[in-house]
């Protein structure tokens, strides 16, 4: 059996406490070195076999998986985030289908929500946005035309962007040929939950200049839009759900 988990964003204590027994079960490991906490390793088995992917190929990912898999044992492949966002895990799965090898997949707490919480914001609020696209920029691996980022900003609503920090001028650019307003809140999360995460909070028109004056190049999320302000916020509308003339399942809701 081959559990592919959500290691989380960054705290090793934000792991779900269905990936933290998987870990400790496993007989093998296989994580990615380069955004995995290390600290959860210190929970797997002394005689568990680690590999760290950054270091290795899809093929000899496999190979590993498919020996452990012969020889009866447990393996995790211990993934960034939550493995359903950018995880690659998909070519995985799919080999491991045609092997006959059975998986499984353990949530994880995505960088997008650990930002967030970093913040202490609400991405989706009455009356402000009430979407959040999850995207990233063309880089080295393109995207779908009909998913450019200037068409997915053309809607206004909060925007989380992965995998884009080395891309910031470009970003900016797009957001304001999107239609974005300079002064529209912003803010860079570097390696979010992280002991060493750092906040910088801008807006659309200074999120390159706040990047190049801190030095951040990589490992860091980027939130836009109107529910990041930090005063008061235009359009903002209290939750209907906790309204005294609102009635629920649970609740009569009073005239007065």
């Amino acid at each position: 059996m081959v559990n592919f988990v959500g290691a989380g964003c960054g705290a090793a204590d934000l792991i779900t406490v269905r990936g933290l027994r998987l870990i400790k079960e496993a007989d093998v490991i296989i994580y990615a070195g380069s955004l995995v906490n290390p600290e959860l390793l210190k929970d797997a088995k002394k005689d568990c076999a680690v590999y760290d992917s950054a270091k290795m190929t899809l093929e000899q990912v496999l190979a590993v998986m498919k020996q452990a898999e012969a020889e009866g044992k447990k393996t995790v492949r211990l993934h960034t985030g939550d493995p359903s966002l950018y995880g690659a895990i998909r070519e995985q799965m799919d080999a491991l289908s045609e092997a006959g090898i059975s998986f499984e997949v353990c949530p994880g707490v995505s960088s997008f929500s650990g930002a967030a919480a970093s913040l202490k914001a609400e991405l989706t609020l009455p009356g402000v946005s009430q979407t959040v696209i999850l995207t990233r920029m063309a880089g080295r691996t393109s995207v779908p035309e009909r998913e450019s980022f200037r068409s997915l900003a053309a809607h206004h609503t909060t925007m989380a962007v992965f995998l884009s920090a080395g891309l910031l001028k470009e970003m900016e650019e797009e957001l304001l040929t999107a239609g974005y307003e300079p002064d529209t809140p912003a803010a860079i999360v570097y390696k979010a939950t992280w002991p060493e995460e750092r906040i910088f909070r801008c807006t659309v028109s200074s999120l390159w200049k706040t990047a190049e004056e801190a030095g951040i190049k990589k490992t860091a999320m980027i939130l836009i839009g109107g529910v990041l302000g930090e005063k008061e916020i235009p359009g903002f509308e209290r939750s209907r759900l906790y309204a005294p003339d609102f009635s629920t399942g649970f609740r009569k809701g009073t005239k007065d």
